[in-house]
C-alpha cells in the first residue's frame, strides 16, 4: 500500500499489524512512525510530527536498553530526521554503521548504509545520499530496484540524476 501510494490501504494495513512492528531485517519500523510516514505522504504535517514524536519515545526506550544495536540507533536516526534533528539524526546513523559495518555483517551491514543514506535525504543532505547509497547496494544487498523504485522513504531524492542513476542500475534487464 505505502509503495502504490494508497494511503487508505496503508492505514488498513497498519491497523491489521496493530502493535507488531513492521520489519525490515534487522530494522524493526514502530507503528507511529510508519503513522508519520503515512501522515507525510497525506501532506499532514502536525499529525506527522505528533507521530514522529510518539515513535521517538518508543524508540528511545529501545536505544536505552541497547545502546551498541545498530537497527535500534538507525530507527532513532530516522525518527530524528523526521522530526527536523539533522545532527542527532546523522549521528545515530553514522553509530550505527560503525556498529555493523559490511564486513562484519553482509545483510545488515549495507542495511545501515541503506538507512544513512535514508536519513541523509530526509534532512536534504542528497550529496552524502547519493554516496553512500552505491555501497548500500553492492550483492549480497537485500535492496531491491522496489523498494528504491517505489517506496515513500526515498521521496526527498527523486528527482536527482544520481538517486535515478542508482535506481536505473538495479532495474532488471
Amino acid at each position: 500500500a505505502l509503495a502504490e501510494r494508497d494511503i487508505p490501504a496503508a492505514r488498513k494495513a497498519l491497523d491489521a499489524f496493530g502493535e507488531t512492528p513492521l520489519t525490515d531485517y534487522a530494522v524493526h519500523l514502530n507503528r507511529p512512525l510508519i503513522e508519520a510516514i503515512i501522515s507525510r505522504m497525506s501532506n499532514d504535517d502536525e499529525k506527522a510530527r505528533i507521530a514522529f514524536t510518539a515513535a521517538r519515545a518508543e524508540q528511545e526506550k529501545i536505544v536505552q536498553r541497547q545502546p551498541n544495536y545498530g537497527p535500534a540507533l538507525c530507527v532513532l536516526g530516522l525518527i530524528d530526521a523526521g522530526l527536523g534533528r539533522q545532527e542527532d539524526a546523522l549521528s545515530e546513523a553514522r553509530r550505527a554503521v560503525e556498529l555493523l559495518p559490511v564486513e562484519k555483517d553482509a545483510i545488515n551491514g549495507p542495511l545501515m548504509i541503506e538507512y544513512l543514506a535514508m536519513i541523509a535525504g530526509w534532512i536534504g543532505d542528497r550529496n552524502l545520499a547519493c554516496e553512500r547509497l552505491p555501497i548500500a547496494i553492492r550483492p549480497p544487498s537485500p535492496i531491491s530496484y522496489g523498494q528504491l523504485k517505489l517506496l515513500p522513504f526515498w521521496d526527498p531524492l527523486r528527482g536527482d540524476p544520481r538517486f535515478e542513476k542508482i535506481v536505473a542500475s538495479l532495474a532488471p534487464k
